[in-house]
């Protein structure tokens, strides 16, 4: 298969590249800027485009099978006005470029997987959300996805999926190594109520998640990029905290959380819980279903399992 990936230099972007050249995928990377790529197992490395080039000549991407766009600015970062303006800006350009790029080959890709968020439900303490529940704008991220997934919509391809991603879990990268340090220091604990729904997923199975919905033709749509098992924040860090051997003791206040991080403090103090229906009717099978072997993979006390679909 030969498949684009914008956003191939980010977290689930490397791991995904690394992930289709070690299956033998010709890949690849849309970038700003033309930087160097890491070779895969297998010692391939994807080639490297710039969005620039491609407006000059994207005849070189004739024949592509598949884009994956996971490009857009971190969320991880004070939301001032300026920040929440690139937020959104930059993902609906990213949504606009895939769009424009499609339209210039010979033949529209096969299948487009555009990266969403699972905050399209808006935020909720009680309700569990799959595919089929209805979206809505409560908060300034299901606004983003309201409008993100708008400009994917107009993306030319003969199936769209609308990834909707919850809190990607890694040893490295993304947002587990700052979850996890107040525990390393034995100051872990809940945050604000800790009731807060978490929908969550480890790196392993979003790699693998995307590859499943690459492969399966029958999958379009949105599709809830989190494991079967969302859990409340109290309930993730009595996790970590077995799994690293530490205590749940120090609960952090909601108004500390809201003087230190200002409106991105929502990300700590909200949340909903969402569940994959669509792709577990599939026969996706996760590797990490639940939160304590996610866990213990995570610290370093089981290795992932090789099973692939």
């Amino acid at each position: 298969m030969k498949v684009a990936v914008t956003g191939g230099t980010g977290f689930i972007g490397k791991a995904l590249t690394q992930a289709l050249l070690t299956r033998g995928d010709e890949v690849i990377v849309i970038s700003r800027q033309n930087s160097g790529a890491d070779r895969s197992r297998s010692g391939k490395s994807p080639r490297i485009v710039t969005w620039d080039s491609l407006q000059h000549n994207s005849a070189s991407l004739n024949g592509l099978d598949a884009i994956v766009n996971l490009a857009g600015e971190s969320i991880n970062q004070r939301w001032t006005d300026s920040a929440k303006s690139r937020i959104l800006n930059s993902r609906i350009w990213a949504a606009e470029q895939v769009a424009q790029l499609a339209k210039s080959l010979e033949q529209l890709p096969q299948v487009v997987v555009n990266a969403s968020g699972i905050s399209a439900y808006g935020i909720s303490q009680d309700e569990v959300f799959d595919e089929s529940s209805p979206t809505a704008v409560t908060d300034f991220l299901s606004e983003v996805v309201k409008q993100w997934e708008q400009a994917a919509d107009q993306i030319p391809t003969a199936r769209l999926v609308k990834l909707r991603v919850g809190v990607v879990l890694a040893d490295k990268g993304g947002a587990f190594p700052l979850m996890a340090l107040p525990y390393r220091l034995f100051g872990g604990g809940p945050v604000g109520s800790g009731d807060q729904g978490l929908s969550w997923i480890h790196l392993h199975d979003i790699v693998r998640l995307i590859l499943f919905c690459l492969d399966n033709d029958r999958i379009s749509g949105p599709v809830n990029a989190s494991a079967p098992q969302p859990v409340c924040n109290d309930e993730f860090g009595r996790a970590l905290a077995r799994a690293m051997g530490r205590p749940h003791w120090f609960p952090v206040p909601a108004f500390l959380m809201r003087l230190l991080f200002g409106e991105m403090s929502t990300l700590l103090l909200d949340g909903q819980r969402a569940v994959p229906k669509k792709s577990l009717d599939y026969g996706f099978q996760f590797l990490y279903p639940n939160i304590d072997n996610a866990m213990e993979q995570l610290v370093g006390k089981h290795q992932p399992n090789q099973r692939s679909d």
